[in-house]
């Protein structure tokens, strides 16, 4: 029995490597697409490239790998039934639960592993790459003059040129305004030809510009100056330093992304709902307090506006009704914007819920569709990676898209944080249990021809032919 069920378990972790492998890779693809334009021409070395795709591929796998257990679990009993081995198994008295049993030990193990990641890992790998992200995002494009383009990548100066050699470092017809005085267009470099290198360190471009003016208009006190309009200066040969500092990746403190929902355990997500639950109750008290000491008491309004309405002049009236309609926009105003930050911090709440109920949804998803896996691939009779990839990604749609369904209904609170955190679960979990019972009597519920004969009986029982 030990050595069946090695079999068993051996016949289901090759797939479940290949497949875990295989789903990473489409999403990491799908996710470098999505960012491609953060990521290509800042000259980012393959160190930093390398760990953005580290720390992703981990973000990735509370969405890899239950599609992965779901795909290697219909893999294993499809290939164990196209082999005629699960037919064997069944005549020596196995019965399907006890030959699901070794592989649901093991998935349940994976599911544990899978949880304490959740709780303690992905916190800090969201950590990782989003601030990594950032940096990236933040990083400036490297340089790149072309001809006849205007080019305002380096701060304080508009730089174009007329054409450049093949080597790359050799500029024709130079043009460069100089904002560096923040004053506008006061200062103005032409030149024939020119040179570009860079510095040791990278820091500064260094540009050697021969044959060449400079005009310069000369302010007074901030002021276009009426006696000296303007300096003109020729050269044979100039240099400029242009400071590349802001194209060198470099980066933020952690520690600036750590109040983020994303990066935080359980226990920091109960401690952190808590403490904002406690402040957005504190805060509507307060407000209701503040709303009616500084709206509604009449110790806000002089005496004469409660004098009865016969002694009071017409004008007198007229500032009433000027006073009370103020009073009434400036409190809508009010009651609005604290609404708006109420809201926020409720919204912060749900978020906070909605993470911590994800701590367990992703380690269940693992072990449900595995028991719709297992089921499945002992019906359809198929291996390898046709009708198992099919069939595995037609119900992980359905569960993503149920999630997906679940997690903003709960946003919207349309439904509750735990319902809507597990409407994909209480939707499928019937749907295993049906699977796993067809699958136990050896129901042919994906077999054309059974549906086929079907028909055909109900067609003979109609006096059809």
């Amino acid at each position: 029995m030990k050595v069946l069920f090695r079999y068993i378990i051996k016949s289901f972790v090759g797939p479940l490597a290949l497949t875990l492998v295989i789903a990473i890779f489409i999403l990491l693809m799908q996710f470098l697409w999505k960012y491609i334009d953060d990521l290509v021409g800042k000259g980012l070395g393959w160190f930093v490239i390398t760990k953005f795709m580290l720390w992703v591929s981990l973000y990735l796998i509370p969405l890899a790998l239950p599609m992965a257990i779901l795909l290697a679990s219909i893999m294993t009993f499809g290939n164990l039934a196209e082999n005629s081995e699960l037919v064997a198994l069944k005549s020596s008295g196995l019965s399907l639960p006890k030959i699901i049993a070794p592989l649901g030990i093991l998935v349940f193990a994976i599911s544990i592993g899978a949880f304490l990641f959740a709780n303690y890992g992905l916190p800090l790998v969201n950590l990782k790459m989003n601030s990594l992200l950032w940096d990236i995002q933040n990083t400036k494009p490297a340089l790149n003059l072309q001809p006849d383009v205007f080019y305002n990548g380096i701060n304080g100066y508009s730089i174009r040129i007329g054409a450049k050699d093949p080597d790359q470092t050799t500029l024709h017809n130079i043009l460069i305004y100089d904002h560096t005085a923040n004053l506008g267009n006061i200062k103005t470099e032409l030149a024939k030809s020119g040179k570009i290198s860079m510095s040791t360190d990278s820091r500064y471009m260094i540009l050697e510009m021969n044959d060449g003016n400079s005009y310069e208009e000369m302010m007074e006190n901030n002021q276009p100056s009426i006696s000296h309009p303007m300096l003109e200066n020729h050269f044979k040969s100039q240099t400029v330093y242009f400071d590349l500092s802001s194209f060198r990746f470099s980066r933020t403190k952690e520690d600036l992304f750590k109040s983020d929902y994303q990066m935080m355990n359980m226990r920091q997500l109960s401690h952190s709902a808590d403490s904002i639950s406690k402040s957005l109750e504190k805060g509507k008290s307060e407000f209701g307090k503040q709303l009616a000491d500084g709206f509604m008491s009449v110790k806000n309004y002089p005496r004469k506006f409660f004098r009865p309405q016969k002694f009071q002049p017409v004008q007198s009236r007229m500032a009433i009704v000027d006073a009370a309609t103020n009073t009434v926009r400036n409190a809508k105003e009010t009651i609005s914007q604290t609404s708006t930050q109420f809201d926020g911090e409720h919204g912060s709440v749900i978020q906070r819920n909605l993470e911590w109920e994800r701590k367990f949804t992703f380690p269940f998803a693992c072990l449900l569709l595995f028991f719709i896996g297992a089921p499945l691939g002992a019906i359809i009779k198929r291996g390898g990676l046709g009708m198992p990839v099919v069939v595995a990604a037609g119900f992980f749609v359905i569960y993503y898209v149920l999630s997906i369904i679940g997690l903003k209904s709960a946003k919207e609170e349309a439904m509750t944080v735990f319902f809507g955190s597990w409407l994909s679960s209480f939707v499928l979990i019937p749907v295993a249990i049906f699977l796993t019972y067809k699958a136990s009597v050896d129901s042919a519920i994906f077999d054309r021809d059974a549906y086929l004969n079907f028909f055909k009986k109900i067609q003979r029982a109609f006096g059809g032919n």
